[in-house]
C-alpha cells in the first residue's frame, strides 16, 4: 500500500512539475514572440521623422476627475432588476438612480460611454463625494478631446493651435508647443471619469474588458465658447491639419431653439474656409446617443471632413444611422477584424456616394470633401482605410505608431514592456465576413498587414470605384490597465501625426 501511495505521489508531483515547466516554456515562447513583434512595430514607428506640422484642434477642454468605478459606486439589487426592464430608456439622466443604471448598462458590456446630466446638484454631489473620499484615491488630469489630441501631437513633434478656454490652473498642464487661443476662465467644466478593468465585479455584474464611463454637466463646452477666438487665430496659422472634436458635448444638452444649429453652422463655415489643397480635415467621432445631433453632424461636419477617427462603438453607431436612421447604443466590445472592416467599408462607401451625388447638385460642392481616411481603434487592433489617391502618407507606419501608443497610454508608461502585454488577435484573420473571403496570416516580423482593394460606389455619377489601402496592426494590450480615458484621443493623434 505504502509503495502504491509513494508511486502515486511521485506521479502526481511529476505531473505538476511537468505542467509548471511546460507553462514556463509556453510563456517564454510567447515573450520572445511579443518582443519580435514589438521590435518590428517600433522600426516602423520611427522610420519617418515628424517635421513640425501645424495642427489646429477644436473645441473645448475640461478637468477630469478620475475614480475607480467599483470602489466609488454602490451597487444594489434594484440595479440588476431594473436592467431587465424593457421599458427603461437611456436617453436622459435626471437622478442618481438613472445614473447608476446607465453606468451598469455599459459596464456589463465593457462599452465606453460619455453622458450628460442636466442635474447639476446631483453631479456636483458626486464630484464632492469623490474629492473627499479617503479610500478611492481620486486624481485630476487635463481633459477634453482637443487638449488631449493636441498634447499627444505636440509630444510627437507638431506645432498645435488649440481652440479652448480654460482656467489658469488647468493651462499649466499644457505643453509649451500648444498655443491656447481661448481666453482664461474662472471655473473649468468637470468630467467625472469612472474607470474599470477587465474582470472587475460590481455586484452581480462583471466587465468583459477595461473601459470608462464619463459623466458631465458642462456649461462652457456645449456652446463651443472658444470658437470665435479660435477662428481669428486660424486665419494666419494656415494649418496642415484641422481636427474637429468635442462635439459630443452637445449631446442631449438643452439649448434654446436654433442655438445648436447655429453653432454647428459656424463649425461648418470654419471647415469650409480651410484650403482644400493645403489643409486636411479630421473629425474625431465620440459617444453619441441623440439621433438628432448625429443627423446634424451628417449635414454640417462629415461632408467637409477628409478623415474620421472612432472606436468600435462609434463605428457601429455611425453605420446604423447612415443605413437605418437609428442609434446603436452598444456594440460588441471585442469585434472580429472581418466584421469591423465590413462596417468601415460600408461607412466609407456611403459617405463617398453622398459626396459624389451632391458635388454638383449643391451650392457648396466646391468645399465638400470626399472621405479619404478612416482610422478605427479597438482594444485588439488598429485598422485604417485610406484612399490611394489621397494626401495621407505612411499608413502602415501610422498603424504601428497607433498600436504602440495604445499600449503606452493605457499602461501609463513611455515604454512598451512585452512582459506587461498580450495579443488578442488570432494567427490569421479574414478580410471580410463575406463567405470565401481570403485570410491574412499574421507575421511576427511584418506585424502590420496591408493590402489594396477597390470599393464599388453606387450612383456615383461616373465614378464607380475608389482604390484604397487597408492596414491592420495588432495591439500589444496592456495587462494591467492604468487609464482608458483619453486612449482614443492619444491613438488618433499619434496615427495622424505621421500621415500629414
Amino acid at each position: 500500500m505504502f509503495s502504491l501511495l509513494s508511486t502515486a505521489t511521485m506521479l502526481g508531483a511529476f505531473t505538476a512539475l511537468f505542467a509548471i515547466v511546460f507553462q514556463a516554456y509556453l510563456t517564454s515562447n510567447e515573450l520572445v514572440r511579443l518582443t519580435v513583434i514589438l521590435q518590428h512595430l517600433r522600426d516602423l514607428e520611427v522610420e519617418y521623422p515628424v517635421n513640425e506640422p501645424r495642427v489646429a484642434i477644436g473645441y473645448g477642454s475640461c478637468s477630469d476627475l478620475h475614480v475607480r468605478a467599483i470602489d466609488f459606486l454602490e451597487y444594489s439589487d434594484k440595479i440588476g432588476q431594473a436592467l431587465n426592464a424593457s421599458e427603461y430608456t437611456f436617453d436622459d439622466i435626471t437622478n442618481e438612480e438613472e445614473f447608476l443604471l446607465n453606468f451598469a448598462y455599459y459596464f456589463q458590456r465593457g462599452a465606453a460611454a460619455e453622458r450628460f446630466t442636466a442635474n447639476r446638484e446631483m453631479f456636483m454631489g458626486l464630484v464632492q463625494r469623490a474629492k473627499k473620499s479617503n479610500t478611492i484615491q481620486p486624481h485630476w488630469a487635463l481633459g477634453g478631446n482637443a487638449p488631449v489630441i493636441g498634447t499627444r501631437m505636440a509630444i510627437e513633434g507638431a506645432n498645435v493651435l488649440l481652440g479652448a478656454k480654460m482656467s489658469s490652473k488647468l493651462k499649466t498642464h499644457l505643453r509649451p508647443e500648444v498655443r491656447l487661443t481661448g481666453s482664461l476662465i474662472e471655473d473649468d467644466d468637470i468630467h467625472l471619469i469612472l474607470e474599470y478593468n477587465t474582470g472587475d465585479t460590481w455586484g452581480d455584474l462583471v466587465s468583459p474588458r477595461a473601459n470608462r464611463y464619463i459623466l458631465h454637466n458642462d456649461h462652457h463646452n456645449p456652446y463651443l465658447s472658444s470658437l470665435e477666438e479660435f477662428n481669428t487665430a486660424l486665419v494666419s496659422f494656415e494649418p496642415h491639419l484641422f481636427v474637429v472634436s468635442g462635439l459630443q458635448m452637445m449631446d442631449n444638452y438643452l439649448y434654446p431653439v436654433g442655438v445648436r444649429e447655429t453653432l454647428l453652422d459656424r463649425v461648418r463655415q470654419q471647415m469650409q474656409a480651410q484650403s482644400r489643397t493645403a489643409t486636411l480635415i479630421h473629425f474625431e467621432m465620440a459617444s453619441f446617443v441623440e439621433l438628432e445631433l448625429l443627423q446634424l453632424l451628417l449635414r454640417t461636419v462629415l461632408p467637409y471632413s477628409d478623415s474620421i477617427g472612432m472606436n468600435e462603438q462609434e463605428l457601429d453607431n455611425l453605420q446604423q444611422v447612415l443605413e437605418t436612421g437609428r442609434i446603436s447604443l452598444v456594440a460588441d466590445c471585442n469585434p472580429r477584424v472581418a466584421h469591423s472592416l465590413d462596417q468601415a467599408r460600408a461607412v466609407f462607401r456611403k459617405l463617398n456616394e453622398e459626396y459624389y451625388q451632391k458635388q454638383s447638385s449643391t451650392g457648396d460642392g466646391a468645399t465638400r470633401r470626399p472621405l479619404s481616411r478612416i482610422h478605427l481603434h479597438t482594444l485588439a487592433y488598429q485598422a485604417f482605410i485610406v484612399a490611394k489617391d489621397s494626401r495621407w502618407r505612411y499608413t502602415k507606419h501610422a498603424a504601428a505608431k497607433a498600436s504602440l501608443t495604445a499600449h503606452r497610454h493605457v499602461c501609463a508608461s513611455t515604454i512598451v514592456n512585452p512582459d506587461a502585454a498580450y495579443l488578442q488577435m488570432d494567427d490569421s484573420f479574414a478580410v471580410s465576413a463575406t463567405p470565401g473571403a481570403r485570410r491574412i496570416h499574421f507575421n511576427n516580423r511584418d506585424p502590420v498587414s496591408c493590402w489594396e482593394e477597390s470599393l464599388e460606389l453606387q450612383g456615383s455619377d461616373g465614378r464607380s470605384t475608389i482604390a484604397v489601402e487597408i492596414c491592420v496592426a495588432p495591439v500589444l494590450i496592456c495587462k494591467n490597465a492604468k487609464q482608458t480615458v483619453g486612449a482614443g484621443d492619444n491613438i488618433s493623434g499619434a496615427g495622424l501625426v505621421l500621415q500629414i
